[in-house]
């Protein structure tokens, strides 16, 4: 997951000064950041069977990039990750994990056992916390009975499965692997597996109805998830979808199935906390929550995004996106090939696309301690929102309001610098 942010104009050009050099990232400068937010470590495996047309992630054909139907290169990149991991230590350098994050592409590619080495190298690096919340991408066409419990067993806690959809002809348009009744046998192994796990659910999907975005929906629900997320179907550039576009159901009927959904998922006892996350009491993805409220993260692997923040500055290390590359240069110690601060003038709209995804929003105490700007540098955006009925504010918390959370583009954008 990677964020949009301004670059600061003075920040130093990839190979000026080593990266990981943590006296470049403490000398003196602008902001004054009180203390650090929590760090969560995001790990990207980039292989797919397919390439989704909707998909603009970095990710990557395992067939396309394979020679002579070679396995995946499982103990090669494993070994770059713990490579990228070892170099960048000095910029986290005793500094506690909270969560960790292994997405993709379709970490479930990767064995039980890679997974089992992979964790263990991280905690043998990091100071990764007891009771770290640990979770791992998976789709239904990588799926194997019992291999959901080798994952658990390998030490990952929460699974995050992308099903998008029980409907075969919604799953054929989106290009999945994976037809309904692969997907019902996996969401019902992870829900033997694991007491925490999510469903990555789309809706405005060409041809869907309300009735079949309805149908969808209860057929997750049956399954008792804890946590499920939501996402409109966008034509993404430099996507297949974005070069031909499919037909796509109208915005009223969008809006009217997003309605639907936040009914059925409440009746479920499944709160909406995020624009496109419902969970249980318990059950809030605690990876994801750190990055709506501006925490930071270590992200290592191919093409990985980094937000990490030192006492004067916050700077997003960016990795090289090619597998193969990646791999040879995370190997040789050389993986990111920028490193660029955030300029004091782009912070308050990163602080803000972020928080006011959360249905709570945020402490304005955490602007000032995650910045380390004072609360004037917002002040005009939060009256306007307010003026505008967009966001609600109290003298300790600003929460968008329902109408922020319809228009919320149109609320963040308030926020861009002039």
């Amino acid at each position: 997951m990677s964020w949009p942010g301004g670059l600061a104009p003075a920040a130093a050009p990839a190979g000026a000064v080593p990266v990981n050099d943590i006296r470049h990232w403490m000398r003196p400068g602008t902001l004054q950041l009180r203390s650090l937010p929590p760090l969560s470590l995001y790990i990207h495996l980039p292989w797919c069977l397919k390439k989704c047309p909707y998909c603009d992630f970095n990710s990557h054909e395992w067939s396309a990039t394979s020679e002579h139907g070679q396995a995946l290169p499982e103990q090669r990149y494993l070994d770059a990750l713990r490579a990228d991991l070892e170099a960048s230590l000095p910029l986290i350098w005793g500094r506690p994990v909270h969560s960790v994050f292994i997405g993709g592409g379709t970490p479930s590619l990767f064995s039980p056992a890679a997974m089992d080495q992979l964790l263990a190298d991280v905690r043998a690096r990091v100071r990764l916390d007891a009771d770290a919340e640990i979770t791992l991408e998976a789709n239904p066409g990588t799926f194997e009975k019992d291999r959901f419990r080798a994952f658990r067993q390998a030490g990952v806690t929460r699974l995050s499965i992308g099903v998008q959809s029980f409907n075969d002809a919604h799953l054929k348009a989106l290009g999945r692997v994976h037809d309904r009744a692969q997907a019902m046998a996996a969401v019902e192994e992870a829900a033997q597996a694991f007491d925490t796990f999510n469903l990555d659910i789309m809706y405005a999907l060409p041809g869907q109805t309300l009735a079949d975005c309805e149908t969808d929906m209860r057929t997750a629900l049956a399954f008792r998830p804890p946590h499920i997320s939501i996402y409109h179907l966008t034509l993404e550039p430099n996507t297949y979808f974005a070069k031909y576009p499919p037909a796509l159901p109208p915005d009223d009927d969008a809006y009217a199935m997003l309605d639907r959904i936040t009914e059925l998922t409440a009746e479920a006892g499944l709160a909406r906390y995020e624009i496109s996350a419902y969970a249980r009491d318990g059950h809030r993805c605690w990876h994801n929550l750190n990055y709506w409220q501006f925490g930071d993260y270590l992200g290592i692997g191919a093409g990985a995004h980094s937000k990490l923040s030192f006492a004067h500055r916050v700077v997003r290390p960016v990795r090289v996106r090619e597998p193969r590359l990646y791999m040879e240069r995370a190997l040789a110690g050389d993986a990111v090939v920028s490193a660029d601060e955030v300029a004091r003038a782009d912070l308050p709209f990163e602080f803000m696309l972020n928080s006011l995804r959360l249905k709570a929003g945020f402490e304005l105490q955490d602007f000032s301690d995650r910045t380390g700007l004072p609360l004037s540098a917002i002040e005009r955006g939060l009256s306007r929102a307010a003026q505008q009925g967009l966001l609600a504010r109290d003298a300790q918390r600003v929460w968008p309001t329902e109408r922020g959370f319809d228009f919320l583009s149109d609320l963040q954008s308030l926020f861009l610098p002039d």
